[in-house]
């Protein structure tokens, strides 16, 4: 199979997708996409399927089954504009290949991020890393966005005069803020990209890096429709249950267990609950307890993995 043009992709490349107030991502480049999984599957399979229907439903049970090598073969690069604090976060996930701006070498640009009065918001009474979910009162927004306009601008203008001083860049940049954009090159395979976006997604994630990673979501989808289809639907809209909830559950369905007992079924025919290959009443008490019972239900309202 010779190079694989997806149309969807040429036609966004170079392309900048505006994130926050001055951000951005552009698709540089790919390799592959939904053809490249099929192709390189095919090695291990056989000659395999070949309509878009049978190669969806090959890249759905790849996705399912985990076997996550044929998406590797996808990779896709990235040019990203991002503040630091975001880029902080963001490069935590070491599985892809990263080129940034140094401000060793370059002028670094009088470009910071402010948010908006929407996303200003007090300390989360309930997440020690997050913010609450009702914005601050306008008044109060403003006053802090103007505290921070202020702070980034003397940040700059000392980060100027030093320079022009003649204090080496590399020292100069030390006391500028968190808050300046920086830019990077990033490339990454599909699987370790679906990592990425399955972490950066979710609702516990910081709002800011959130809106790259659905912005980069969407360009993704452009370049392997199929595996980011069969992602979403099996991996970011699903939820995970371990042994104890899955006994829960079966108990709640009234499905029989199948299988020798285990640690988390052990105790539960002198309890009174599920015995494994028997099916249970749904009258039966809850085998889960305390919290744990508190994080299977949430799973089974939220829909998400707790």
């Amino acid at each position: 199979m010779a190079h694989c043009v997806v149309p969807e992709a040429e036609a966004i490349l170079d392309r900048e997708f505006k994130v926050l107030d001055k951000g951005f991502i552009r698709l540089v480049d790919y390799l592959g996409g939904d053809a490249r999984i099929v192709q390189a599957a095919r090695v291990s399979y056989g000659e395999g399927t070949k309509s878009y229907r049978e190669d969806a439903g090959l890249i759905d049970y790849l996705m399912r089954h985990e076997h996550t090598s044929p998406f590797e073969q996808v990779a896709l690069s990235f040019h990203v504009k991002l503040p630091i604090f975001v880029a902080r976060q963001w490069i935590r996930h070491r599985t892809a290949r990263v080129n940034e701006i140094s401000g060793r070498y370059s002028i670094m640009k009088d470009e910071f991020y402010l948010p908006a009065d929407a996303d200003v918001a007090a300390q989360s009474e309930d997440n020690k890393q997050g913010r609450a979910e009702e914005p601050m009162e306008a008044a109060e927004a403003a006053k802090i966005r103007n505290l921070l306009d202020k702070g980034q601008r003397a940040a700059y203008e000392d980060y100027s005069s030093l320079v022009e001083e003649g204090l080496a860049r590399e020292l100069a940049r030390i006391n500028l803020p968190l808050s300046l954009y920086t830019e990077w090159y990033w490339q990454i395979d599909l699987h370790n990209l679906f990592r990425f976006l399955s972490l950066r997604l979710d609702p516990h994630a910081q709002k800011e890096i959130r809106l790259y990673a659905r912005t980069m979501l969407e360009i993704t989808r452009a370049v392997a429709p199929a595996a980011t289809e069969s992602f979403e639907r099996n991996i970011l809209h699903g939820v995970r249950f371990n042994g104890a909830e899955m006994a829960e559950l079966k108990r709640r369905l009234g499905v029989a267990g199948k299988g020798a007992p285990t640690e988390a079924t052990a105790g539960m025919a002198k309890a009174g609950n599920a015995v494994p290959g028997k099916a249970p009443e749904q009258g039966q008490e809850p085998l889960l307890k305390g919290k744990a019972l508190e994080r299977f239900e949430e799973k089974l309202r939220s829909g998400k993995q707790i």
